[in-house]
């Protein structure tokens, strides 16, 4: 989908020889060129494709709780407050993205995060909405061939290593409705997350797991078509639909909605999904963002420990493969090709 950029920014945070974090900012906004424009568009593919992801909002910064009228006397985060001074025409967009670099400088000196690189941030109009891109872009050394033909050392932007990154709906942030989570973020793995900080520097909190909520989606499909007795080929064509309706709407950016996925479900003949979660009081949210890991469930079963690792399509169990849960013993029926042959070679079996 074409992207139109209104404003974009660079700027740079660095580690000075004294190995104090320093900060130098742009003087000016991006020209609006094919290079800036494939910058983006590079960030924004590299960003959708990141399978793990947050969904935020902002949250109020010290609130404090009128006892008398039950009011919250909170006010928005420092973030926040750029942003609509921006959004209300009271500053311009590069006064923006300096107060905000300045932003992300303390908050990077308070976590001690060990690494240099540039925040770029980009405003800019996809399909019927607009978006604000805010990401920190790691760099690693390169050699690069000059114009005169001699090389030299430099430093490079390493776009596919991003894990910093959020991007705000700012047309859904506009509507403000307070089920509307405006904000995705990229979200760190194992341990303390590498996001954490960069949530807090936005003045932003998590609230709906993607994660979890596809989970709960994938257990209540799985128990959907047992508890219902759906023969097992129409049992494979519900998992299927739901895997591809989830996945479209992941690569989309949209979010899952029980009740248009309810809808397809019963156009292919399937009982109302939507009735039995609420028969079975299950908490199912109306909305939720995709988790393209979790979505894997739906029909593939994997896993690996103890040097084994084992993965194959749920149509396979009961054809191909079998299971025996009394003895937790596996029984798969021909092999892939390539594993076929490492095998036969080992036992020298080819030919």
């Amino acid at each position: 989908m074409k992207l139109e950029i209104t404003s974009s920014v660079v700027h740079h945070l660095y580690f000075d020889n004294d190995g104090q974090f320093g900060l130098r900012l742009s003087p000016h906004v991006l020209t609006d060129n094919a290079d800036v424009l494939a910058l983006l568009e590079e960030l924004n593919r590299v960003y959708n494709a990141k399978p793990a992801k947050g969904y935020a909002r902002f949250v109020q910064a010290e609130a404090e709780t009128d006892t008398d009228n039950n009011t919250d006397n909170g006010e928005p985060a420092k973030f926040e407050l750029l942003l609509n001074a921006w959004l209300q025409g009271e500053n311009d967009f590069l006064t923006f993205s300096q107060h905000a670099a300045r932003l992300l400088k303390d908050e990077i000196s308070q976590y001690g995060f060990g690494e240099s690189g540039f925040l770029m941030l980009a405003d800019y109009q996809q399909t019927a909405d607009r978006f604000l891109l805010v990401s920190f872009l790691p760099i690693r050394d390169g050699v690069m061939v000059q114009p005169d033909l001699s090389v030299n050392r430099s430093a490079q932007l390493d776009v596919s290593k991003l894990q910093l990154a959020a991007r705000i709906n700012l047309t859904e942030y506009a509507a403000q409705h307070n089920d509307m989570d405006y904000i995705s973020f990229i979200k760190g793995r194992a341990g303390r997350k590498v996001s954490d900080f960069f949530l807090d520097f936005l003045g932003c909190a998590e609230r709906i797991n993607a994660k979890k909520s596809t989970e709960s989606l994938v257990h209540s499909v799985q128990a959907f078509v047992a508890n219902n007795e759906i023969p097992r080929d129409v049992a494979e064509q519900v998992r299927q639909e739901v895997y591809d309706y989830c996945g479209e709407q992941w690569q989309s950016g949209e979010r899952i909605r029980v009740k248009d996925l309810d809808a397809r479900l019963q156009e292919k003949g399937a009982p109302s999904l939507k009735q039995y979660t609420a028969a079975q009081d299950k908490e199912l949210p109306d909305e939720f963002p995709a988790d393209k890991s979790a979505l894997r469930q739906l029909v593939k079963f994997q896993g690996q420990g103890g040097g084994l690792s084992v993965a194959f399509e749920q149509k396979m169990l009961g054809e191909r493969v079998q299971y025996d849960p009394a003895t937790d013993t596996l029984t798969i029926t021909g092999t892939p090709p390539n594993l076929r042959d490492q095998l036969r070679r080992y036992f020298g079996l080819n030919d």
